[in-house]
């Protein structure tokens, strides 16, 4: 990987230009994005066989309101029900759907609404995925935070009350190693009792050392399950491997993590199709690993640079809803997140329905909360953000809106001994 073409380059050199527009007109000359890189763990699973056969042989054009009555009466949502409550037939039962969805949350979450915050603590990354703002050719201020830094960060993030935080980095093994996530997971146990990874997949090996550092759980973004259309998204670097990046929850699993959350970027690709591969992923895992906690997030594509470029299928609001209403109904005991990507008032009413889970105070850049959360100004240099959000509430504010909705928020329910 010829790190100086895409790292912290203020104007790309023509060698690095030329192997960009290469990379972007001549599919030829990117690697096969279904085959593993050297020191990629490969395990024996018949998890994805079984999604994509799903997902391949699902036409959605093919259900009615029958079928979709039918589904909502089933004290049991079977995969058919589910693909129904997916389809274009489902659109006219949403409020059906919802009463049904927030019927399934009372029985197995009550009226508790959990609450999270990410901090980024590295944005350098060596894969070249268009739609991302951290992608390798973007001229972007780049930054990785000390560890002097991260305990800073994480200091004001647990003075305002938090406890659950979730660790990100750009993916760049170079430049964010394993064993930096670790100390970093090392130095969040410390000030949180439940903390999360997402970081670029890792080996069997690696996600069982980066637990015994302290992780809880690992999350991770298939971003689309049509192979074909992750080709066209994905031109370069280890993020490019489909099938590695598509295991990544299992060998998590494998190595002791407590939980897993699945996801694919809406909009990328069908969000129909993707909506049931995600679901369908859990659903399988679910029976392999019983003892294993599992959660779904829901995030639309956001503006980034190069929107342009990926020509992104429109995914509303309704039929946003439309998709975690069918989670619900088809896995009631599954977390459900739904991010700072969507407006307030989208999550506001989402959560009495059917998520159980929100971020807040919520900073995607690097090394800003002390500027955000106290509102003084930050001696360290700040890197910049992967993506706007929308819902810019502080922890503070997003606590007040859950309880004035009527709902308890939680910080954690886990007791260790």
């Amino acid at each position: 990987m010829d790190n100086e073409f895409f790292i912290d380059s203020e104007h790309l050199s023509q060698k690095a230009l030329e192997k960009k527009h290469r990379l972007e007109n001549d599919p030829s000359s990117r690697k096969n994005h279904m085959e593993y890189l050297p020191g990629m763990e490969q395990i024996e699973s018949d998890i994805c066989k079984k999604v994509i056969g799903q997902m391949n042989s699902y036409d959605y054009s093919q259900y009615t309101a029958k079928d979709v009555k039918a589904a909502l009466e089933h004290e049991i949502c079977t995969i058919e029900d589910f693909k129904a409550l997916l389809s274009p037939a489902a659109e006219p039962f949403l409020e059906q759907m919802a009463q049904k969805a927030r019927t399934e949350t009372g029985k197995h979450f009550g009226n508790t609404v959990y609450m999270f915050t990410p901090l980024y603590i590295a944005n350098y990354c060596e894969n070249y995925c268009v739609y991302c703002g951290f992608n390798c050719y973007n001229h972007i201020k780049r930054m990785k935070l000390s560890m002097e830094q991260i305990e800073h960060e994480m200091k004001i993030i647990a003075d305002s009350g938090m406890e659950e935080i979730l660790i990100l980095t750009g993916e760049s093994r170079a430049q964010s190693d394993v064993e930096y996530i670790g100390e970093a997971c090392k130095l969040a146990s410390k000030y949180f009792r439940m903390v999360g990874l997402e970081i670029y997949p890792v080996n069997t090996d690696e996600y069982r050392y980066l637990h015994e550092c302290g992780a809880d759980y690992v999350t991770v973004f298939q971003e689309t399950y049509d192979a074909d259309k992750y080709e066209t998204l994905h031109l370069l670097g280890h993020k490019r491997v489909w099938p590695y990046r598509f295991d990544a929850q299992e060998r998590a699993l494998m190595g002791g993590m407590r939980g897993v959350a699945f996801s694919a970027l809406l909009g990328l690709s069908d969000f129909r199709k993707d909506a049931l591969a995600s679901a369908l992923h859990v659903y399988y895992l679910q029976r392999k690993y019983p003892h294993a906690e599992m959660s779904l997030s829901c995030p639309r594509l956001r503006p980034i640079i190069n929107n342009d470029k990926i020509n992104p299928l429109d995914v509303h609001e309704k039929q946003l809803c439309q998709v975690i209403c069918a989670y619900r109904i088809f896995l009631p005991f599954v977390g459900i997140t739904v991010s700072s990507r969507e407006s307030a008032s989208f999550r506001n009413g989402i959560v009495k329905i059917a998520a159980t889970k929100v971020s807040a105070g919520v900073s995607t850049g690097i090394g800003d909360h002390e500027s955000k959360y106290t509102g003084k100004e930050s001696d360290s240099i700040e890197g910049d953000e992967q993506f706007e959000i929308n819902d810019d509430r502080s922890f503070e504010k997003m606590y007040r809106d859950i309880s004035d909705e009527g709902l308890q928020p939680v910080l954690n329910d886990y007791l260790y001994v």
